[in-house]
């Protein structure tokens, strides 16, 4: 018999499954366009679709209307309140056992929904999450970004692709839970940016399983630019002490290492211009194994030297963000923040 603080997982056949799609999204219909383009390409249509407008001034009321005969699809407005609260939305108006968070700006294959529901019915998680690729008609920038964000050389392999860590935390881009995860945790919490880790941690607190689906992998296309980009990881590297101050056990070694490469390029600079020269060297090899590695993962010199640029932005961006949440929350005390809150998508 189970102990009274023991989660009984549940398990689902393919037959009882009821998968719900919710999408959030921000004034961004055209991205939600290309999205729903792709959930009618599944070769698994057994799913409701719910699409929660944020507040958009710019809806996608019109996109959702042209796929009311293709998908079983349903629209909620809500006033503004960031991604997590507007996912929770979606939870309380889908009808499904089991949600699946896609951000906006991504595509699925068309076998994403079969290849969830088959490793879903043959080894059950409670939650899990799946990586992002590039497609091959992503712009050079974007690919590179993508390579940014997932290449070993920046992020270490860890996001969204890797279970290296130890306990898996999914991330909301491509993630999924079931309603009993939903019900028991609450859903997720008021912060803009960390909320995914947060409530991926609030899961593995309430002692449900989670688990990589390698094979459920999302195209995303992040429509952005280098500045906004800027904004995204450096409000990142802030969550990180935001989610350390809710969760103590939340920051690992690995998490300190853009802040640690960010330092380490500030020494070298100074050295450089008051020493000697050579420790530039250092940044030199970096940016060559960056360059050789993009270029051929992505077949492209261009998107190589474009990795560069990117990897450097998210790697500084996130450190200095680290820093700037590290002396306004354990320093000075200030309470929990976002520095580009209001003009993330400005």
């Amino acid at each position: 018999m189970a102990s009274l603080n023991e989660v009984v997982t549940l398990s689902y056949s393919d037959s009882d499954m009821e998968i719900s799609i919710i999408i959030p999204v921000f004034n961004r219909p055209s991205e939600v366009r290309s999205l729903l383009e792709s959930l009618c390409q599944q070769t698994d249509t057994a799913f409701e679709t719910v699409v929660v407008e944020d507040g958009s001034s710019c809806t996608c009321v019109n996109e959702v209307e042209a796929y009311r005969d293709k998908l079983d699809i349903k629209y909620v407005y809500k006033e503004n309140s960031g991604p997590g609260l507007s996912r929770n939305e979606g939870c309380r108006n889908a009808r499904g056992n089991y949600f699946i968070f896609l951000d906006s700006d991504c595509i699925l294959p068309p076998q994403y929904i079969s290849v969830v529901r088959q490793n879903l019915s043959t080894n059950f998680a409670d939650a899990f999450g799946g990586p992002d690729e590039a497609r091959d008609d992503f712009t050079p920038l974007q690919r590179a970004i993508n390579y940014s964000m997932t290449s070993f050389f920046t992020t270490g392999g860890i996001r969204g692709g890797s279970e290296k860590l130890g306990k898996f935390h999914p991330r909301s881009f491509n993630m999924g839970f079931s309603r009993r995860v939903f019900d028991e945790t609450g859903g997720f919490s008021t912060m803009r940016f960390g909320e995914d880790i947060d409530m991926s941690v609030r899961i593995t607190d309430k002692g449900f399983r989670t688990q990589l689906i390698k094979e459920a992998y999302v195209y995303h296309r992040r429509r952005t630019n280098l500045r906004r980009f800027f904004k995204q990881v450096f409000n990142s590297g802030i969550a990180r002490i935001n989610l350390y101050k809710r969760h103590r056990g939340s920051l690992k070694i690995v998490h300190t290492a853009p802040a640690v490469f960010t330092a380490g390029i500030a020494l070298i600079l100074i050295l450089s211009a008051v020493v000697t020269p050579y420790p530039l060297l250092l940044l030199l090899f970096h940016a060559a194994f960056i360059l050789l590695d993009a270029s051929v993962r992505n077949r492209s010199l261009y998107i190589g030297l474009l990795a560069v640029v990117t990897s450097y932005v998210q790697l500084v961006g996130y450190g200095t963000g680290f820093f700037h949440g590290a002396f306004r929350r354990l320093v000075l005390k200030k309470s929990e923040f976002a520095a580009f809150e209001k003009s993330f998508y400005k």
